[in-house]
């Protein structure tokens, strides 16, 4: 029996492929990939059959570049997953901690663990990937020098972890889409995705809005971003509490339909659980 093969974007040992083993289990196959836009591929050729795509972080906010894939693309969303992200400082084996002076990862992880790096007087070194750099320096060790990745990548590289949890803040968390082509049915809890535009006259978001108010559905994202075809018109992109097969979401789409100037339903999917932000 074949194993599930799930894409992601980044090399081994990515945030990504930690956020694969949680949410499918280590018995996972997965594929890493060059951009979010061969995850998307790589569903539609067959060549996997899910995609995990981080789409926003609680410290840097959305990212854009997956939202505008979303709605180019004809993928669902058939699932989601939060991910508690820990940087660790890891080094050669046998590297002690007041050896190092220099640490290298990717600009967003070093911004995320910025205030630590100074207080150490380390110098930080900016580097295309997080799982890269520490599969570069265990490839080719430096004296002194360490990389910021995740446990998982010290894990394949063969790297010794000498700080867990190295992130200023600790409430560091990322939410993925699970990407996949089948529909899903109603979990307990579940979560539906949407993008639409409004007809542009006076109220036309808060008549779309209050669809959902109506029917008592809870929105739990609400974000604009720039239709690329028309210079200063939007786009929504909504998250709300519910599955599309139940009965007030359905009819809250409906009257969504009957408003919006498009609506494109990304997914209905079960809700993941927030992780400890210990």
């Amino acid at each position: 029996m074949s194993r599930t093969v799930v894409a992601f974007q980044g090399e081994h040992g990515a945030y990504s492929e930690e956020a694969i083993r949680q949410h499918f289990g280590d018995e996972v196959e997965t594929l890493p990939l060059g951009t979010f836009a061969d995850i998307f591929t790589s569903i539609e050729e067959g060549k996997a059959d899910y995609g995990v795509l981080p789409v926003e972080n609680s410290v840097a906010g959305s990212i854009n570049q997956a939202y505008d894939l979303l709605l180019e693309r004809d993928i669902r969303v058939v699932g989601e997953i939060y991910l508690r992200v820990r940087h660790c400082l890891m080094a050669p084996k046998g590297t002690k901690l007041e050896e190092i002076r220099v640490v290298r990862s990717h600009p967003q992880a070093l911004a995320q663990c910025e205030k630590t790096i100074a207080e150490h007087g380390w110098r930080a070194e900016a580097v295309y990937d997080t799982a890269g750099s520490a599969r570069e320096l265990a490839a080719s060790p430096e004296p002194g020098v360490a990389a910021i990745a995740s446990a998982l990548a010290a894990e394949i590289y063969g790297l010794d972890v000498l700080v867990k949890g190295l992130e200023d803040k600790n409430w560091n968390i990322t939410r993925f889409f699970v990407l996949g082509e089948e529909e899903t049915r109603p979990a307990e809890r579940n979560k539906t995705s949407l993008v639409f535009a409004v007809p542009h006259k006076p109220g036309a978001l808060v008549e779309c809005l209050n669809e959902f108010a109506e029917k008592n559905l809870n929105l739990t994202k609400l974000e604009s971003r720039p239709r690329r075809n028309r210079p200063w018109h939007y786009v929504f992109y909504l998250d709300c509490e519910g599955h599309w097969k139940e009965p007030n979401c359905q009819s809250a789409l409906i009257g969504l339909l009957s408003r919006a100037a498009f609506v494109k339903l990304l997914g209905s999917y079960p809700a993941a659980e927030m992780p400890d932000e210990g």
